[in-house]
């Protein structure tokens, strides 16, 4: 006898729905497996077996095929064995067949039949949703995370048993416990608490005005994580589908609380520097998202950035333009989304007291160079502001509590997000810092004045037509910050200073 019921796998940060098909036929007792599952996929006959008969019902002594189509999209992880089982109850005349094609199956079995949780049920529900299916049955431990998607039924199951006999119509199953409603906690951290550091401060502005990466330089203990840490202070909250689509990353890599809410604030990721290249970027078997994905609409802030390994360096060159991180393995190729805001922070040389007044710096002019030369000209034409932290001096200590807070400083953000907002009339860039090349000649025209202040610094400094641009971009949020009028000199020239590495540190 044949039947036929419905789970998910995910491809990258998306789910696929997955048609399971089960026929069970006189012969020599086997079950095979077909359709690209991976290991662990393969390894649901023991489970599915064994949380059959000890859930009180009957294992088929038949040949047993099930097919997992499309036959073509690999099928990973355990979430599979739900739909594996109902089928084969299906199939042996166990449990009726009515809503196995009209429900989506989730869960991993447990040997004495329990159904237990299984990372990324969120995109399993939105694409239940996309595919018109009733609704989706998911583990009452994934139950208050799924109920975050609108538009789809959710029911949650305990156990097969509890599954088999809402099948056959004899038991209920009802919604999830808990609630789906947006929150987490906002960050506690308020720049009243950072003492000086004025032009640093305003420079962490400008970049959540705009959408900015920033790249900090400073000897130790300057402030440069403690300015890092208060910028998802000032950004905006996330509306309704960035939430969504932050959450959605989260719950692929299984990092999301048991019925906690969805993550309405910006995310900040601080990975150590030893980490590899796809665990900041994304990769391994089966793909998981890396930092730059679970930062996605929040802040990626990476300390002692010369240290991070060169390869993990220099793959931030595509996230940092296009946005998105492209993960190709042989058989699968993969999309995360990474529109996040890079901080950097590094010290000026090996030591870090090149420049100090007060501490004698131990490093030769040549191991300076070799330490700044490991940030590459191309990644460093892609990070739009260059900010020298300066140690403090005591006079600066004493004012600690004496700033202005993240509200006062957010107010300012938030208008200057809403004059974009209007400008590009929600059809184009989110923010000025991505704004494409038709953008900034339409929006960044100069007069001539202007356009005098910005070739002078082309020829001086010998800059790129990327960073022509990106002091262009980062002028613009400076006008918004005033007001949104045109572009002066003098947003030029602040925004060019923002974006010139200091030569003195390493002539």
């Amino acid at each position: 006898m044949l039947a036929k019921s419905f789970g998910c796998t995910l491809a990258g940060i998306q789910a696929r729905l997955v048609e399971v098909e089960v026929d069970v036929s006189p012969g020599v007792p086997a079950f095979d497996l077909v359709g690209l599952p991976d290991s662990p996929l393969r390894e649901a006959r023991e489970r599915v077996r064994a949380a059959i008969r000890n859930s009180g019902l009957e294992f088929p002594l038949r040949r047993i095929t099930v097919n997992l189509a499309p036959a073509d999209l690999r099928k990973e992880g355990p979430g599979l064995d739900l739909p594996i089982a109902a089928a084969i109850l299906g199939a042996t005349g166990q449990v009726g067949l009515e809503r196995l094609g009209d429900w989506v199956l989730v869960g991993e079995l447990a040997l004495d039949g329990r159904v237990k949780a299984v990372t990324g049920i969120l995109p399993m529900a939105l694409a239940a949703r996309a595919a018109g299916h009733t609704g989706i049955v998911v583990p009452q431990s994934n139950g208050a995370e799924t109920m975050r998607v609108g538009g789809v039924k959710v029911l949650a199951v305990e156990s097969l048993a509890a599954l088999a006999g809402w099948l056959e119509g004899r038991s209920r199953l009802g919604p999830p416990n808990g609630g789906g409603a947006a929150g987490g906690v906002a960050c506690p951290l308020d720049f009243a608490d950072v003492a000086g550091q004025r032009m640093s401060r305003r420079a962490l502005e400008i970049v959540a005005a705009g959408g900015h990466h920033c790249l900090l330089i400073g000897p130790p203990g300057a402030g440069k994580t403690m300015l890092a840490r208060r910028l998802p202070g000032i950004l905006p909250e996330l509306g309704s589908d960035e939430a969504l689509e932050v959450t959605v990353a989260h719950s692929v890599a299984g990092l999301l609380p048991p019925g906690g809410p969805a993550i309405a604030h910006p995310p900040f990721r601080s990975p150590h520097h030893s980490v590899s290249v796809a665990g900041l970027m994304g990769g391994g078997r089966p793909p998981r998202p890396g930092e730059v994905t679970l930062a996605h609409r929040g802040v990626l802030f990476l300390d002692e950035f010369p240290e991070f390994r060169r390869e993990a360096r220099e793959a931030l060159r595509e996230p940092l333009e296009e946005g998105t991180v492209n993960i190709v393995r042989a058989g699968a190729a993969v999309t995360y989304p990474a529109r996040f805001l890079l901080i950097a922070a590094m010290n000026p040389c090996p030591c870090g007291h090149w420049g100090d007044p007060r501490r004698s710096c131990l490093c030769s002019p040549p191991a300076v160079l070799r330490y700044r030369s490991r940030i590459s000209g191309p990644l460093q034409d892609r990070i739009d502001l260059q900010v020298n932290v300066p140690c403090l001096d005591y006079h600066e200590i004493q004012s600690r509590g004496q700033s202005e807070s993240s509200a006062a400083i957010r107010d300012r953000v938030l208008r200057a997000r809403g004059i974009q907002r209007r400008r590009f009339s929600n059809s184009g860039p989110a923010a000025n810092g991505q704004m494409g090349p038709a953008e900034v000649r339409k929006f960044c025209r100069l007069s001539q004045p202007a356009q005098g202040v910005v070739r002078a610094a082309f020829e001086q400094l010998g800059l790129s037509l990327r960073a022509h641009d990106r002091i262009l971009k980062v002028a613009r949020t400076i006008a918004d910050l005033d007001g949104g009028g045109e572009l002066e000199p003098g947003h030029l020239a602040e925004a060019i200073q923002y974006r010139w590495l200091d030569r003195d540190l390493v002539s």
